[in-house]
């Protein structure tokens, strides 16, 4: 995502692309999941769409998640954010692996702040960092919700984020 970009500031998390448009020569608002904005040394913004509410929870790095969950994982390696799932209403990260053919899971403690969704929902932006994301409509109820993880991978500040993730 670019700063100044006035498309490419934002993401759309159903198809990967430019959360605005330019549509009849007016700049407008497609599918605004994530956005990246300057305030705050530069912030990752979510729930900024009409009735759509957010939360974000920073999860520290890589090696964070190592540290706190105790699986086996290389120096900034990517055990932790590949394993990061759904399972029923919980989210889940990897507890052991000794035995690739039959993990362990554990559910991942910072998921309990996903519950606390609002509009403008922000995390400052941290290079390496590893966040979740909650997306919610808070008009209709029955709507499907998004939970996203996400990599922060390249970070020049007030120029662009680069992010790697996955619908969860």
């Amino acid at each position: 995502m670019y700063a100044i970009d006035p498309l490419a500031r934002t993401l759309c998390f159903s198809d990967g692309k430019e959360g605005m448009a330019f549509v009849n020569n007016k700049w407008e608002n497609r599918c605004s999941d994530l956005s990246y904005t300057l305030a705050g040394n530069g912030s990752l913004v979510s729930g900024i769409e009409l009735n759509r509410v957010a939360a974000i929870v920073d999860l520290g790095t890589a090696n964070d998640l190592r540290a706190r969950y105790g699986f086996d994982d290389a120096e900034n390696g990517g055990v932790g954010f590949a394993s990061l799932r759904v399972e029923g209403d919980k989210i889940m990260v990897l507890q052991d692996d000794g035995n690739p053919s039959k993990p362990t899971w554990q559910p991942l403690r910072e998921a309990a702040k996903l519950t606390d969704v609002k509009s403008s929902a922000n995390a400052p932006i941290q290079l390496g960092h590893i966040y979740l994301l909650r997306i919610a409509d808070s008009r209709d109820k029955t709507s499907q919700q998004l939970v996203v993880k996400l990599m922060v991978i390249a970070y020049r500040p007030e120029e662009a984020v680069t992010v790697r993730w996955e619908l969860l």
